[in-house]
């Protein structure tokens, strides 16, 4: 299966306009607590936003930031922007004030579009420069954009042009924005949300992660769009309670869904009550998916769940199970149009069932890093994305996610995964989330820590020892935890994945909430 996007293409057009033009102006385009939103609309949203931003002095190529809760002006600005030839910058509108000062140096954006109460920090910014700020909860600035006109013609963009910034960051390190073009949205939305998802104009999404995410925007707005399907939006924080209400609110077909949620959800006491049985399939995405966990999720609702892989560098998911092909434990495999290989620190083919470094090719492949020279270098060479994630591939062709390269553990001469021993450790009736880092021990030598939330109650020196043991007697001895720390909740990035990078630095200091478990005679070093 293979897209190739026309020369000219504004995506804005592409996933909203072009469904009015179809004739499904009238149907159902956005749902939310307060009511539903047709693509007509949502089309004259956008254009009053474009409208609004033009007459500000917005210029085609010039960086607009969106942050605000998902709601419709979040979806009418997104689209305002693109059509007036601008680019677009998602910034999570809970970030801190000095988050936001420092995202408005990087991305030098000559407007930005807001709402909520991260609104006061972008008008104080505002003010000692030339950049315009739209409050969307200011009731002069809604007046003047819901007057604006209501006609806009998308400008002609070509399919190579800036379309999104999206955030890398991985799990540790400072994030960096990824230039995405037009062509990457549109090939992805064909072969991901038309070609593994099946998505057609009867189905409804949802998402877990909000729309300033970019595997949210791409599930959550830009797929169903562009099949005239509807999305479900909601702007408070996302808990198990608020998502169980709104699936049997809204009766959505497919759940964009991640690990930590699907954790949640499986561990909450109403789960045996809630109806699902709307949901035709989940899926999975932004940290690797547990097995026991994936076993726990079927048993509790029996929704087809595919977990898969995509990075900021391809824009969305490229690696993925699928609806009627689902092992629990794998990615799947490569999306059609999409080329993976794993290969070594030297660039070689590794062979079946050894971890290597993820190579993956395809036509939403990313320009790179905003001024980042030399990290671009590094992770785009020609044709093909390096990532730093490290994959196997098992005999019959199916991915399996080992980490990253950065977060493998050699103990004792070995390879350990931390997924391997987290999977492990989450069989464990008493372990409710569990993440493993390194760490030195006295010696120097890397020794694997295990940071686990437990499922009721305090942990101590005894439940310590007592999880090392179940962990040596499921794997081989040497991946057993050398250490178990306890704590209420684990630490999460800008984009909501486990802090591994703060868990490692704790894991090599003296926290008091340390619970060491000892080595038995004759035990793995």
């Amino acid at each position: 299966m293979s897209y190739r996007a026309p020369e000219r293409l504004n995506i804005a057009r592409h996933f909203l306009d072009d469904r009015v033009e179809e004739g499904r102006g009238d149907r159902v385009a956005l749902r939310t607590d307060h009511g539903t939103s047709t693509f007509e609309q949502v089309r004259l949203l956008s254009n009053r936003f474009g409208n609004a931003l033009r007459e500000a002095g917005v210029r085609p190529e010039e960086r607009v930031i969106v942050s605000m809760p998902d709601r419709p002006e979040f979806v009418g600005a997104v689209f305002g922007i693109l059509k007036a030839g601008a680019v677009v910058v998602m910034v999570n509108p809970d970030l801190e004030p000095e988050g936001i000062r420092a995202l408005c140096q990087y991305t030098r954006a000559r407007a930005a579009v807001v709402g909520g109460p991260a609104a006061g920090t972008f008008a104080e910014l505002a003010g000692a420069s030339d950049a315009r700020v739209f409050d969307v909860d200011d009731p002069g600035t809604a007046a003047a954009i819901g007057t604006a006109g209501g006609e806009f013609d998308p400008f002609p963009s070509h399919r190579d042009d800036a379309a999104i910034w999206l955030f890398s960051g991985g799990t540790t390190g400072r994030p960096k924005a990824v230039v995405q073009s037009h062509a990457s949205f549109a090939n992805t939305a064909e072969l991901y949300g038309k070609g593994v998802l099946g998505l057609t104009p009867d189905d409804g999404t949802i998402s877990v992660p909000k729309l300033y995410f970019g595997y949210a925007l791409g599930s959550n707005l830009f797929f169903p769009f562009s099949v005239g399907a509807s999305a479900v939006l909601f702007a408070e924080r996302c808990t198990a309670e608020a998502l169980f209400a709104r699936i049997e609110r809204h009766r959505p077909t497919v759940l964009v869904n991640v690990p930590t949620m699907v954790n949640r959800m499986v561990s909450d006491p109403s789960a045996p009550r809630r109806d699902l049985s709307c949901l035709r399939l989940a899926t999975s995405a932004g940290e690797a998916l547990p097995p026991e966990l994936h076993r726990r999720w079927d048993e509790a609702f029996g929704v087809e769940l595919l977990d898969g892989l995509g990075t900021a560098e391809m824009w969305h998911i490229f690696l993925s199970n699928r609806p009627g092909d689902v092992r629990h434990g794998t990615l799947g495999l490569a999306v059609p149009g999409f080329d993976v290989e794993l290969r070594d620190e030297e660039g070689r083919a590794v062979p079946d069932g050894e971890p290597g470094r993820l190579w993956v090719r395809g036509d939403s492949l990313a320009a790179g890093y905003w001024r980042e020279s030399a990290k671009t270098r590094d992770a785009f060479r020609g044709e093909w994305y390096v990532s730093g994630d490290m994959l196997r591939r098992d005999p019959d062709g199916y991915y399996v996610y080992c980490g990253r390269a950065d977060e493998m553990l050699k103990v004792s001469g070995k390879w350990l995964s931390p997924g391997e021993l987290e999977d492990c450790l989450l069989r464990h009736e008493a372990v409710r989330e569990v993440a493993v880092v390194g760490a030195p021990d006295a010696e120097g030598l890397v020794k694997p820590v295990a940071f686990v939330v437990l499922s009721d109650g305090a942990g101590d020196a005894v439940l310590a020892a007592r999880l090392q043991d179940f962990a040596r007697r499921q794997l081989q001895p040497y991946k057993y935890p050398r250490e178990v720390r306890f704590r209420s909740e684990l630490p999460r990035t800008h984009l909501g994945k486990v802090d591994r990078g703060r868990l490692a630095r704790e894991a090599s200091g003296s926290e008091v909430d340390r619970a060491r478990g000892e080595t038995p005679p004759g035990g793995a070093p």
